[in-house]
């Protein structure tokens, strides 16, 4: 395959990928309260993952954002009780994001509701092309996190 050709596929490969995230974070973003956003509810799953919590700089550079985005994202959050903000042990000029009991159940009861709209989706396709892609998508996205550092 010529050079030209590999990049428009590689450039045509990104293009559906933001497509498809612009089309599930709207669907995702319709069963959230208030002005809630898909990063947000990213940032309450990634959260809920490491349950021993992770400060706000942590976070901004996990979700490539500015640290004041990611202090009004946490903020939201909180006011929900999905999450707190506790003093830093160990640099008490920081604080330490954890989810809550709440935000975990709220996590998993968004991801079953999700779950219930995509279920034309999946009886359309079935299962295969998501399993099938997700090991080559974990290893762009492994491929490109480590480039950032």
């Amino acid at each position: 395959m010529k050079p030209e050709h590999v990049t428009n596929e590689v450039y045509r490969f990104f293009t559906e990928v933001g497509i498809i995230n612009q089309l599930i974070s709207t669907k995702l973003e319709a069963f959230l309260p208030g002005r809630m956003t898909a990063t947000q509810f990213g940032i309450l799953g990634h959260l809920v993952r490491r349950p021993e919590g992770e400060t706000p700089l942590q976070l901004s550079n996990a979700f490539q954002v500015p640290k004041t985005s990611m202090t009004h994202m946490l903020s939201s959050l909180e006011s929900h009780a999905l999450i707190t903000l506790e003093a830093n042990p160990n640099d008490k000029r920081s604080k330490i994001a954890r989810s809550t009991p709440r935000g975990a159940e709220f996590l998993q009861a968004c991801m079953d509701r999700m779950s219930t709209a995509l279920g034309p989706v999946m009886s359309e396709l079935g299962p295969e092309p998501f399993h099938e892609t997700l090991p080559n998508l974990t290893l762009i996205r492994e491929a490109l996190d480590s480039e950032r550092d």
